[in-house]
């Protein structure tokens, strides 16, 4: 297969919506299915295992990399840098379906750069949000209240292909991104 018979699906949402844990849940629902790829992404924060599936960089060996050319597709948010390694070329150039955490704030960068681009919006509740990310607790619970409060998402016009609110049961939630990712791959090859 080609390179454009891959798709990146961007899986997006602010802090506390339960991407990670969708996430994890797709790949193990799809870990037979060899039409799926997850990308292991790249991050300038310690990665916690319980809560997030990432590699660990500092920001020198993070520049290092982009100069290198060994990110496909990179960007900063919230103080940190965030890439998606180059192998992600690869798995697209199979025609795979490669699923990523990704950022709102790259949507258009992956766009211009992915022929093929399928955006996942996952949603919570509020208050269901300042209580997961108590329970991360990287913040106290003014740091939390000040991150909702202050909290503007980019615009998204047009960028997203479904939303998941995942205020509910995480099983729900990943049945529903695990119904998505199919419907994808199966448009892909049909």
């Amino acid at each position: 297969m080609d390179r454009s018979s891959g798709v990146l699906v961007l899986i997006v949402g602010a802090s506390g919506v339960g991407k990670d844990t969708l996430i994890a849940g797709a790949k193990a629902a799809l870990a037979g299915d060899p039409r799926f790829s997850f990308v292991r992404r790249i991050v300038t924060r310690p990665a916690d295992a319980a809560l997030e599936d990432h590699d660990t960089v500092d920001a020198e060996t993070f520049s290092k990399l982009e100069a290198a050319g060994k990110l496909a597709l990179h960007w900063d948010a919230h103080g940190l840098r965030y890439g998606l390694p180059i192998g992600v070329l690869a798995d697209l150039g199979q025609g795979k379906i490669a699923v990523a955490n990704g950022s709102r704030h790259a949507i258009a960068l992956a766009r211009s750069t992915f022929s093929a681009t399928s955006v996942i919006l996952i949603t919570a509740d509020l208050a269901l949000r300042a209580e997961r990310l108590a329970r991360r607790g990287r913040e106290d619970g003014s740091q939390i209240a000040s991150r909702l409060a202050r909290e503007t998402a980019p615009r998204l016009d047009g960028a997203v292909s479904m939303t998941i609110d995942n205020s509910g049961h995480p099983a729900d939630g990943t049945a529903q991104l695990v119904a998505a990712l199919r419907a994808i791959a199966d448009k892909t090859s049909g």
